[in-house]
């Protein structure tokens, strides 16, 4: 039956790349939607690509190992979503570009198209790896399949949703899947507080004796740091250019700020709502070595949410909690498959190999190039599958801080200085992978201990915080940024075609775009009626789930989660306007 579950929900997700393959015309329908999305799909596709099954695996072995000390990693996103709004969202859109290094060759030039290119695209893939094991933890832990086996299979389905859809099909099943995600986390917790008799209990039996920073702390300073770094790391990789993808195809500026709205609120609601379950297991079910799942070696405190909904929510729920999972996972993937083959089509193979080619050439490289990104994602999944010695928790930080954040440094900048040489942008890469290779292969806990002149070693906790995140931090603030500042001291002005593009990249990020809305009401009443309705058909197939043999309590959760989701598809189908520009337009 579980199984059954996720094979219907795969199907449902083949027919939205189905559905919308009609929108599909050219490179800038495939990889931004035209830049006509609205906020709501926006925002949904903003908040999702941070968040994936690793916040229900890696993320939850944290909660319930540390307590809220997890939840910093999330109020760090929801600070940088905030700054989205403020700032960064509308100039995103503004840049009319239609990937991310598009932007960057406006800003910084052709050679630092291609350096940021390579420079970006491997940690996506990684990223994406990282993603595709989480999931494979949990349905390991779920189904006994070999955690190699659903890699594989996961990795094929969002191809073929990807190729077939592009860009409206991704951000479309990414609206549909942060319903799913949602719905069913907001039950999970709402059960978990009732078994619990309240929140004040469960966290009293739950949350470790130092609730905020959790356990196998010995300097209270450090775990200090590694908030801030937390915060600034998280800031920097929602604000900047080659992050821009999540906003550039809202149909206009004011989309796409509220679309940043919306992203901030779910991640300020969201994370509490993910880890309440987590909380309770820790409280009831404190020592792994009882549940059962002891295949999953030093991995199994990542099955943490698993053993929740399989101890304590009704038959059938695992099925749609891997359901939930599969939907996590999926946005961080395709999401990131579709940026890596825009980057590639439009800022290589368009501006180094083939120059003259025309969409129709354009779209058939496209669909290439998402078959073979999406198998180096795959193989990538694999290849830190077989890395069992460093938790999934830390792999993810240590890609964020290692390999992306010195990227993201001229990349954020680049918004608000414009006299640097061009050779600034690549340089603070090249100073910033230094710095990245001295925190991966050099630092060590002795060196920390003797330069702070600690008196007692660091713990493993300590440590693992300041290896993957404080240490890698502070150095690229402390080194990276300044060198990519200084450089401005060796500005002496650019060629007349460099000067054209860098004001016209300030121009445009100045200047607000404006959709032509009475011209898009049908393509606008279509993304609401699309959705809906197939939102409502899965709020339907959830109500059937409650055929499966459970007591009364039991078959009530499933018809609270088929509420919510179905209520989401009446709203948006409800929300088209019943008048003569509507009829008219279709």
């Amino acid at each position: 039956m579980d199984i059954f579950i996720v094979i219907v929900y795969f199907t449902f997700l083949i027919l939205i790349g189905w559905f919308f393959r009609k929108f599909t015309s050219s490179t800038s329908d495939y990889f931004r939607g035209s830049g006509k999305m609205l906020w709501w799909m926006v925002g949904a596709t903003a908040f999702m690509t941070q968040f994936s099954a690793w916040s229900f695996t890696g993320a939850a072995g944290k909660a319930f190992t540390d307590g809220l000390a997890v939840l910093i990693i999330f109020l760090g996103n929801a600070i940088g979503y905030f700054g989205n709004y403020l700032f960064f969202a509308e100039k995103a859109r503004q840049m009319r570009v239609v990937t991310p290094m598009e932007g960057i060759r406006l800003r910084y030039g052709k050679l630092n198209e291609q350096v940021f290119t390579w420079a970006t695209v491997p940690s996506s893939i990684l990223s994406s790896g990282i993603a595709l094991n989480a999931l494979a933890i949990f349905v390991s832990a779920v189904t006994n399949i070999p955690m190699s086996t659903t890699i594989i299979v996961t990795g094929i389905i969002v191809i073929l949703i990807a190729v077939s859809g592009g860009s409206w099909a991704i951000i479309s099943s990414n609206f549909l899947q942060m319903v799913i995600v949602m719905s069913v986390s907001i039950i999970a917790s709402i059960i978990a507080i009732w078994k619990s008799g309240g929140v004040v209990p469960l966290f009293q039996k739950g949350l470790p004796p130092m609730p905020i920073a959790g356990h196998d702390i010995n300097y209270m300073f450090l775990f200090v740091a590694w908030t801030l770094a937390v915060f600034a790391k998280q800031f920097f990789s929602t604000n900047s250019i080659t992050t821009s993808y999540r906003y550039i195809s809202a149909k206009d500026s004011k989309n796409a700020k509220k679309a940043a709205l919306l992203a901030c609120i779910l991640m300020l609601i969201g994370p509490v709502i993910w880890f309440i379950p987590d909380w309770f297991v820790a409280g009831n079910f404190p020592n792994p070595s009882t549940w059962g799942l002891n295949t999953l070696g030093k991995n199994i405190k990542d099955a943490t949410y698993f053993v929740f909904v399989r101890n304590e929510l009704p038959n059938g729920m695992v099925g749609l909690m891997l359901a939930a999972m599969f939907a996590s996972t999926m946005p961080s993937m395709d999401t990131g498959l579709n940026t890596n083959t825009g980057i590639f089509v439009r800022s290589f193979y368009k501006a180094i190999i083939n120059t003259t080619a025309n969409e129709k050439r354009l779209m058939i490289v496209s669909k290439i190039s998402t078959l073979v990104f999406g198998s180096l994602i795959i193989f990538s999944g694999l290849l830190l599958n077989s890395m069992q010695n460093t938790s999934l928790f830390n792999k993810m930080m240590m890609v964020g801080t290692l390999v992306t954040f010195p990227v993201l440094i001229p990349s954020l900048l680049g918004f608000f200085v414009k006299k640097t040489p061009d050779w600034a942008g690549w340089g603070t890469i090249l100073v910033g992978a230094c710095v990245s290779y001295f925190v991966a292969f050099i630092a060590n806990p002795q060196m920390i201990q003797h330069l702070l002149g600690l008196p007692n070693p660091l713990t493993d906790r300590e440590w693992g915080d300041m290896h993957s995140m404080t240490l890698p931090i502070i150095l690229h603030l402390t080194i990276t940024l300044p060198f990519y500042l200084i450089s401005q001291l060796f500005y002496k002005g650019y060629s007349e075609e460099r000067e054209k593009e860098v004001n016209l990249f300030f121009n445009n990020v100045s200047t607000k775009v404006i959709a032509d809305h009475e011209n898009e009401v049908a393509t606008d009443n279509h993304q609401r009626k699309i959705l809906g309705k197939l939102i409502i058909v899965v709020g339907i197939c959830i109500f059937t789930l409650t055929l499966i043999p459970n007591n009364l309590s039991g078959r009530l959760i499933f018809v609270a989660v088929s509420a919510i989701v179905s209520l989401i598809g009446i709203v948006l189908v409800k929300s088209i306007p019943k008048d003569k520009t509507t009829v008219t337009q279709k």
